[in-house]
């Protein structure tokens, strides 16, 4: 099971690396002072980016835990 712990921690970093991309571009597209339907649309991509993100790191800490709890 420590294998499962890894390999939940790998997914968990590659989750947090996608929410530290979607804070960059959130950033990039504020400091461009797009007008409204522009910055509104780069958003709402950012957004399906983070919660799948989100997603993806919630998945992670769920294998480490899981594979704490079987070891």
């Amino acid at each position: 099971m420590e294998m499962l712990i890894w390999i939940g921690a790998a997914v968990s970093l590659l989750g947090m690396a996608g929410i530290i991309y979607c804070v960059i571009a959130v950033a990039r597209a504020k400091r461009e002072q797009l007008d409204d339907e522009t910055m509104r649309a780069r958003l709402q991509k950012v957004v399906a980016w983070n919660l799948g993100s989100l997603a993806i790191s919630s998945l992670g800490l769920m294998m480490v835990i899981l594979g704490i709890f079987l070891a």
